[in-house]
């Protein structure tokens, strides 16, 4: 008898689509069950507006949430920088896979760099923080562009250079590697000029929590490094009270001496988008070992970045 097919809810973006088929090909090898891909449209697809407007990147995942607890599929794939960071009770945060470049990319016309771009060069983004660590970055080295507010998927902001309104458009490394368009890349943002979204990179497989069988087939697909680094990440986020479209980057990195993992280093930034204030610090210290040890990893950074004034800086908290 043939076991039934899992239903893997994914967007119909090509990005979702293209991560949603990599997990699925891994959850078919370690459950030996075919999957099916249903896709489910979203708000956050179809409206044009900016999304601080119609409630951040959490729009992507309302749908698909929606539909797991209706029983319409058994599990969605969720990039996991959309992720609300307050994980409702019903469902389970069943696998983090090994993260991706975590990186932000600029994809520029004429092969540029971003500090070849020329004086007065637009760059478009719809991030309130790549914005301004850019600007931020810009006041610092005596450049000057101007950031440009833009949405839509990844074809859609290259098409933007390409028909010359834009000299550059920044994306995350992890999306077009995914999609196979990583040679379109001009240059690769060091971490240190712009700190990713918390999460960014890295995927989340959500199910039902009562569907103990699937959640623990579903772990075998987890990174426990990944896990710890980005729960640390959004730990900070959550207790700098900012929603996934506020100003914050935040990184959680391992140290290694040789082959052996000694320490995790947490930075985080937050800025005004004009990139005239900001406060970055970054903490080290042991790598957690448990789900709590990391969330109190980002909950000290946050609490040293608000004495330095971050709340200030994010313009409207999130509620």
């Amino acid at each position: 008898m043939t076991q039934q097919a899992l239903r893997l809810g994914t967007r119909r973006s090509k990005l979702a689509m293209a991560q949603s088929g990599q997990v699925a090909d891994a959850v078919r090898r370690v459950t030996g069950r075919p999957v099916e891909l249903v896709e489910i449209t979203t708000y956050g697809d179809v409206s044009r507006e900016a999304l601080a407007q119609i409630g951040g990147t959490g729009v992507f995942v309302t749908a698909l949430r929606d539909a797991l607890v209706r029983g319409e599929v058994d599990f969605a794939v969720h990039s996991l920088k959309d992720l609300p960071t307050t994980q409702p009770e019903e469902l389970a945060l069943a696998a983090v896979p090994e993260r991706e470049d975590p990186r932000d990319v600029i994809v520029a016309r004429d092969a540029l760099k971003l500090t070849d771009l020329p004086r007065g060069a637009r760059i478009g983004t719809g991030s309130p923080r790549r914005m301004a660590q850019l600007n931020a970055y810009a006041r610092s080295h005596g450049l000057d562009f101007e950031t440009i507010a833009i949405r839509g998927n990844v074809d859609t902001r290259i098409r933007y250079v390409r028909d010359g309104e834009l000299d550059a458009v920044v994306l995350a490394a992890a999306g077009m590697n995914r999609i196979g368009r990583s040679e379109e890349v001009t240059d690769f943002l060091s971490v240190d000029t712009v700190l990713p979204a918390p999460g960014q990179g890295a995927l989340a497989i959500e199910c039902t929590a009562d569907n103990a069988d699937l959640v623990a087939a579903l772990g075998e697909l987890d990174d426990p490094f990944t896990r710890v680094a980005v729960t640390a990440e959004r730990s900070l986020l959550a207790a700098l009270e900012a929603g996934c479209s506020a100003p914050v980057g935040a990184l959680a990195d391992l140290l290694a001496d040789g082959q052996i993992v000694k320490e995790m280093r947490l930075r985080g930034v937050v800025g005004t988008t004009d990139g005239s204030r900001m406060v970055q610090l970054s903490t080290t210290g042991p790598v957690p070992e448990t789900h709590d040890q990391a969330l109190a990893l980002g909950r000290e950074l946050a609490t040293e970045m608000l004495a330095q004034g971050a709340a200030g800086l994010m313009g409207e908290r999130a509620q």
